[in-house]
């Protein structure tokens, strides 16, 4: 038995995605949606201080809505995914050795990825929903560590990894939204992207 192929995807004329991420872009397609246009927002993603890692990653999406230009009858999807051990955030790894220390904080732990997806719809309303996935890395080597830096797709990851390729090996286990760790949570994207008139079946 064949697999169902996935939905053609559709221009949308209205959708605009506030992020230059190919990866939300990706997953946003698995819906059956091309957006209208893609804008990349420009906001201050520091932490404030004493804010908690859900607080945070709802406040960062919420903010990407707001600060795309939005024409008349355009709605606005932004998302924001957050990796947090503890209360601590771990932010996106700028370079090899943020991805080495990351990793190897991850290492035979349990982590939550927190993603936030907000949207504006065509009359201005905000809505936003959070999606929590629980992942957990097998305990890994120093040589494990150091070829998967090596790999390089740690770059410009929350929390030093990638599931979608190599690290995916490396996860024992998983539970919640694997598209939530991916960048956007496609559960809570359909609801907001229904509740702000667009239409999805």
């Amino acid at each position: 038995m064949t697999a169902p192929e996935a939905p053609t995807p559709l221009l949308v004329p209205l959708l605009v995605l506030a992020s230059s991420s190919p990866r939300r872009a990706e997953l946003l397609a698995r819906l059956g949606l091309v957006p209208h246009r893609v804008a990349s927002p420009d906001i201050d993603e520091t932490p404030l201080p004493r804010e908690v890692p859900r607080a945070y990653a709802l406040r960062l999406a919420e903010e990407k809505a707001r600060a795309v230009d939005r024409a008349p009858g355009e709605v606005v999807l932004a998302g924001d995914t957050t990796v947090a051990l503890g209360r601590r955030i771990l932010a996106k790894a700028e370079s090899e050795a943020d991805v080495a220390a990351m990793v190897s904080q991850l290492s035979g732990r349990r982590h939550c990825c927190i993603s936030a997806v907000a949207t504006i719809d065509a009359t201005g309303q905000l809505r936003s929903r959070v999606s929590e996935t629980i992942v957990a890395f097998k305990p890994l080597s120093a040589e494990e560590i150091a070829t998967y830096v090596a790999s390089g797709e740690g770059l410009g990851k929350a929390g030093g990894y990638a599931i979608q390729g190599r690290a995916e090996a490396l996860v024992r286990f998983i539970s919640g939204s694997h598209s939530g760790v991916m960048g956007l949570p496609l559960f809570e994207t359909r609801a907001l992207l229904r509740a702000s008139g667009l239409p999805l079946g």
